[in-house]
């Protein structure tokens, strides 16, 4: 049974003992209570808005990122299998031959997210000719993106440009991927693991949980920018 503080090392949680992330929370919250809340409304709209518009599909062939998500038991939850589902729908289709799994262990112990999910996706007749690679050391988006960065790149002192990349996530997580992915270089798609958009009060939560961290990152960079702070502004490039 992992530690009651388990969530905590996971996710932006595992940030707030660096005092970059303090300034950026602290300005979020004068900000919020300056806009009277509607800053946050801002936010939702927008998270709403990609998690509603983004296709089930790129437009063109190409590498493909899968975000994972914790597991429960070392199995893939149903988001995690929607994501995971996706992506199997984009390899048959010939949307890719690429495709990178995202996300380390949930807990000490047991298999990382990347490794449960292709062990789901051999389950379940993996097209053949498709480079299938695991990026297992990351523990929040952010992260995934790093490290994924790191893998899409060749060794030396000259980086090769980043492929052009479909970011497959939940409909409510796509918002934030998309502006992470654009902060550390990638040009990038989104491409939504449901169906359709169905609301519904566990999804409304997800929105506004979203939405609270897009508002986070995104004031904390903008305000970063404004005064000149580096150290700041480098956490997410």
């Amino acid at each position: 049974m992992p530690p009651i503080t388990a969530p905590l090392k996971r996710g932006p949680w595992r940030y707030l003992s660096d005092r970059d992330v303090l300034h950026a929370a602290l300005v979020t919250v004068v900000a919020l209570a300056l806009s009277l809340g509607l800053l946050w409304v801002a936010y939702l709209v927008h998270v709403w808005r990609v998690a509603a518009r983004s296709p089930l599909a790129p437009a063109r062939p190409m590498t493909v990122l899968v975000f994972g998500r914790r597991l429960v038991h070392d199995q893939p939850e149903k988001d995690y299998q929607q994501r995971l589902q996706r992506a199997l729908a984009l390899m048959r289709a010939n949307h890719t031959e690429h495709v990178l799994l995202l996300g380390g262990r949930s807990n000490s112990s047991g298999l990382s997210e990347a490794a449960a999910g292709r062990r789901w996706l051999l389950n379940h007749e993996l097209p053949p000719g498709v480079i299938l690679q695991l990026e297992q050391a990351s523990v929040d988006s952010l992260e995934n993106l790093r490290h994924a960065r790191s893998l899409l790149q060749e060794d030396g002192p000259v980086a090769r440009v980043l492929p052009p990349v479909a970011l497959v996530s939940s409909r409510y997580h796509l918002a934030r991927c998309q502006l992470l992915a654009r902060r550390l270089g990638f040009d990038s798609v989104p491409v939504a693991a449901e169906p359709t958009l169905v609301l519904s009060r566990r999804y409304l939560a997800r929105l506004l949980t979203e939405s609270g961290y897009l508002m986070w990152i995104d004031v904390g960079l903008r305000w970063a920018a404004f005064i000149g702070h580096r150290r700041m502004t480098a956490r997410v490039s």
